[in-house]
């Protein structure tokens, strides 16, 4: 099962550099919305509305996160952190936000922080042209209303978008209807040529049911750094440090 290859191949990659038993600390701090993002002139980011937190894990000299919606502080030895049961929301972030940052020491994943203030726009701009560039004019599934992607993929594509936040849900942003993220994705799948994916389904485990897609799919975001590095998925990320 994926969920549980990408800790396996994580243990492996930490006995293999022999770290498990060195005393290097780990902690996870809990983001504050400016501390995320800054101020990108406007107002409907989740993280914004209290509608999830961004995890941050320090590992030496290196930084990983990791979005979720049940955020804490955790302090341990790297071998506390290869050795977590991953059944909570909670457990997997702090998992993966250490595990970015891990990678992020070895050199082995980049971009690991978020990108701020008018970061989002740009990332948004850019995405918009390398999908005209690779993928011509796709149909795409967005999930994850991520807005400044949103809004300027709207402009550019046919686009569905969902979501898991109830508030969300039913409504119209940039004049589409916000669909329920726990869908058919077959039929989903049917419809769209490329699935634009967040990265935070790797924290909630909803990323099991894009993996089996025939469509392509890009992930987005800081969460899936490591994961996309190790096990090869498609991720952009282009404004982040």
């Amino acid at each position: 099962m994926f969920l549980k290859k990408i800790p396996k191949t994580f243990r492996e990659l930490v006995d293999n550099n022999e770290l498990s038993e060195q005393k290097l600390d780990i902690s996870c701090s809990v983001l504050t919305a400016q501390e995320t993002i800054g101020d990108p002139k406007r107002k409907d980011f989740p993280i914004q509305k209290g509608k999830g937190k961004m995890m941050q894990a320090r590992f030496d000299s290196s930084y990983g996160q990791a979005f979720t919606d049940m955020p804490n502080a955790f302090t341990g030895k790297l071998k506390d952190l290869i050795t977590l049961s991953l059944k909570t929301n909670y457990e997997r972030a702090v998992f993966v936000s250490g595990m970015n940052a891990v990678l992020r020491e070895l050199k082995m994943t980049d971009r690991t922080v978020h990108c701020k203030d008018e970061g989002p726009k740009k990332c948004s701009m850019e995405l918009a042209k390398m999908i005209a560039e690779e993928y011509g004019q796709p149909k795409i599934a967005l999930f994850g209303l991520q807005p400044a992607m949103a809004e300027v993929l709207s402009q550019e594509f046919e686009l569905r978008i969902f979501d898991l936040d109830q508030d969300n849900i039913g409504k119209e942003k940039f004049g589409i209807l916000v669909e329920n993220g726990l869908c058919d994705i077959g039929e989903v799948e049917k419809w769209a040529d490329l699935f634009l994916v967040t990265g935070s389904t790797l924290c909630n485990g909803s990323i099991v049911n894009f993996l089996p897609l025939s469509k392509p799919v890009v992930y987005f975001g800081t969460t899936i750094a490591g994961t996309a590095s190790l096990l090869g998925l498609k991720r952009f990320c282009p404004q982040s440090s």
